[in-house]
C-alpha cells in the first residue's frame, strides 16, 4: 500500500496536469491507499492543523510525552492507545511533529483542493506571499520571476503580504498613539503572530485588553483581495504550520481559503517543472521597509516606532519595545508582564525562534533569511507606510479616506478578542 508522501504527491502531479478526477478515480478502484490518507489529502477542511497518519506505535512512556509536551495542551490519549489532536486547541506550532519518534505527526495538506481551485475557471485563485520569502526558492528568485512562476501555476497574481503589512503598521501605531497616554500604559502588539496571541487568549487572558484590534497582515490581504475581486480565493504561502490554524479561526475565516508552506510550494514547482530562477521578471514593488521587517524578530516593533515617529515627532512618550522569540521566552515575556516586572510599553512576541524566519517549513536557516528580509526591506523605496502612495492608493480603493479611519469602528481591518 502506498505511504501518505507517495499518495500525495500522485495527487498533486495528477492535479498538475489536470487529471485529478480520473486519478482519484483510479486510486480508489486500485485500493492502492489508506482512505484515511485519500480523506486528509481531499477534504483537509476536516482536519486539525497536525494530523496523525496511522495508530501510534509508540511505548507508554512516549505517549506521556507526547501528550505533556504540548505547551497548548492540544494533545490527548484515547483510550485505544492513539494520540488525538484537539482541533480547538492545536494552534499549529508544530513542536510535535519534529518529536514524535516514528513520524507519525504532519501538518495538514491543503494542495489538492487548491489544485482543483487553479483547474477550475469561475474563480481568480491568488496567492499571497509571506514577507519571509526573500531568498526561500533559490537566492536568485527576485520578487518578479517568482511573480511569473506563480502566474504560470495558474495563479491570477501574487501579492506581497508585506504591504498589508504596512497598512496593520500604520492601524497599531495610530491605536499606541491613542493607548500610551502615561509610562505606566502598555500595548501588545496583535497583527503578525498567530502563536503569540493563542499563548495570550489561551493562558494569560488577563491581558487581552492590552492587545489592539488588529487582524493579522495575512487576514487583512485575504480579506481586501475579496472585496477588490468579490469570486476570488485566496492562498497563502509562508514558513508556518501556525497559519493554517490562523486561517480557521471563526472570526476571520473568511480572509483566506488555504494555506500552504514554502516546503511544499517547492513540491509544486518542482513537480510542475517550473523552476522559478530561470523566470522573466514581472516587477511591482509595493510594499516599504516598514512591512518587509515583519518576518524577523523585533521587526514589527521597529515598523511601528518608526511609524509613530513619522505620525508625531514631538510626542512626550516614545515607544519603547521589548520583544521575545520562540515560546519558552513569549511565556517568561509575559509572565514578566504579569508580575509588574516591564518597562517597555509596546510588547512584541513571535513563536518560533528568529521570526517567522524560523519558521519550521522554512527553506533556509535563519541566519540567511534573516540577511535577506534585512536586505529586501533597506531596499524599499519608502520608509515608512505614511511615505507609501500604494498604501494610500489602496486604502482609498477600499473605502478608508483617512489613514485615521482605520481605528474608526469595525472594519476589515479589525478583530475582536475575548
Amino acid at each position: 500500500m502506498s505511504s501518505f508522501a507517495s499518495l500525495h504527491k500522485r495527487l498533486t502531479k495528477a492535479g498538475l496536469s489536470g487529471n485529478m478526477e480520473s486519478e482519484i478515480e483510479a486510486i480508489k478502484q486500485s485500493g492502492d491507499c489508506d482512505e484515511h490518507h485519500l480523506d486528509c489529502l481531499l477534504n483537509p477542511q476536516k482536519q486539525p492543523p497536525v494530523m496523525r497518519l496511522n495508530a501510534c506505535s509508540c511505548t507508554e512512556e512516549e505517549r506521556d510525552n507526547c501528550q505533556t509536551s504540548c505547551f497548548f495542551d492540544a494533545i490527548k490519549v484515547g483510550e485505544d492507545g492513539n494520540a488525538v489532536i484537539d482541533n480547538e486547541n492545536c494552534t499549529g506550532c508544530g513542536d510535535c511533529i519534529g518529536n514524535c519518534p516514528p513520524g507519525n505527526l504532519t501538518d495538514r495538506k491543503e494542495i489538492v483542493p487548491i489544485l482543483n481551485l487553479l483547474n477550475a475557471e469561475d474563480s481568480p485563485v491568488y496567492a499571497m506571499i509571506a514577507p519571509a520569502y526573500i531568498g526561500q526558492f533559490s537566492e536568485q528568485v527576485s520578487p518578479g520571476k517568482l511573480r511569473t512562476a506563480f502566474k504560470k501555476l495558474g495563479f491570477a497574481g501574487l501579492i506581497e503580504v508585506a504591504l498589508f503589512a504596512d497598512i496593520l503598521t500604520l492601524k497599531e501605531a495610530l491605536e499606541f498613539d491613542s493607548a500610551i497616554q502615561s509610562d505606566k500604559d502598555y500595548m501588545l502588539t496583535s497583527c503578525c503572530c498567530p502563536l503569540w496571541i493563542a499563548m495570550i487568549k489561551k493562558i494569560y487572558n488577563k491581558l487581552v485588553p492590552h492587545l489592539p484590534p488588529s487582524v493579522s497582515p495575512m487576514a487583512a490581504c485575504g480579506r481586501s483581495i475579496k472585496i477588490l475581486y468579490p469570486q476570488a480565493k485566496t492562498v497563502f504561502i509562508g514558513p508556518c504550520i501556525a497559519k493554517k490554524a490562523e486561517s480557521r479561526n471563526k472570526d476571520i475565516a473568511d480572509a483566506v481559503d488555504f494555506v500552504l508552506t514554502f516546503e511544499e510550494m517547492q513540491d509544486i514547482f518542482e513537480l510542475a517543472g517550473i523552476v522559478p530562477k530561470e523566470q522573466g521578471e514581472d516587477k511591482r514593488d509595493h510594499s516599504s521597509t516598514a512591512g518587509r521587517i515583519y518576518a524577523r524578530t523585533s521587526g514589527v516593533s521597529e515598523a511601528v516606532k518608526s511609524t509613530v515617529q513619522r505620525l508625531r515627532p514631538n510626542r512626550s512618550i516614545p515607544l519603547k519595545a521589548a520583544h521575545a522569540d520562540g515560546v519558552p521566552a513569549c511565556k517568561q515575556l509575559l509572565k514578566n508582564i504579569t508580575d509588574g516586572n516591564l518597562s517597555a510599553n509596546f510588547i512584541e512576541g513571535m513563536g518560533c525562534e528568529g521570526g517567522c524566519v524560523g519558521g519550521p517549513k522554512s527553506l533556509l536557516d535563519v541566519e540567511q533569511a534573516t540577511s535577506n528580509v534585512n536586505e529586501y526591506g533597506g531596499g524599499a523605496e519608502y520608509l515608512t507606510p505614511v511615505d507609501n502612495p500604494y498604501v494610500i492608493e489602496l486604502l482609498e480603493r477600499l473605502g478608508f479616506n483617512t489613514i485615521e479611519s482605520l481605528t474608526k469602528g469595525d472594519n476589515i481591518f479589525t478583530r475582536k478578542f475575548e
